[in-house]
């Protein structure tokens, strides 16, 4: 994948970014995004809105989810900081996210119209997504 053809896909739902209790258990999985981390110091979760735990002891809502298309090697090199590089100097914050296949960046929803007019600037598009969640087909 070069720089070029880097290409974005905005997912519909609006996110949350929590923080849970010490020893907080996995949160059950009918979201169609979960992203979970414990380490020494926190438990984290990102999840869509209306699954935002009631236990959550800090959150940020109101957060967007910019999925990088398509599979990534993991020995792509710059990806994650092209991308940011662009959004910082639009004055956007990032949280970013990993998994096996690609990266998420998640913004503030009343950024979005720059962090696309600033990605549209330098070729990066940013499409809807077109991912089928589970609850579709079942």
């Amino acid at each position: 994948m070069t720089e070029t053809e880097i290409t974005l896909e905005l997912v519909a739902e609006q996110f949350a970014v929590c923080r849970l209790p010490e020893g907080a258990a996995v949160p059950p999985a009918d979201s169609s995004y979960l992203f979970w981390a414990r380490t020494p110091e926190e438990t984290s979760l990102v999840c869509p809105e209306d699954d935002l735990p009631p236990d959550a002891e800090k959150s940020r809502t109101g957060m967007r989810c910019l999925r990088v298309a398509g599979v990534l090697d993991l020995s792509l090199i710059g990806i994650l900081a092209r991308l940011t590089a662009v959004l910082a100097e639009a004055q956007v914050p990032v949280f970013a996210l990993s998994t096996w296949d690609t990266d998420y960046l998640l913004i503030p929803d009343r950024q979005l119209g720059a962090a696309r007019a600033a990605l549209a600037a330098v070729g990066i598009p940013v499409r809807d997504a077109q991912h089928a969640d589970k609850s579709e087909g079942s």
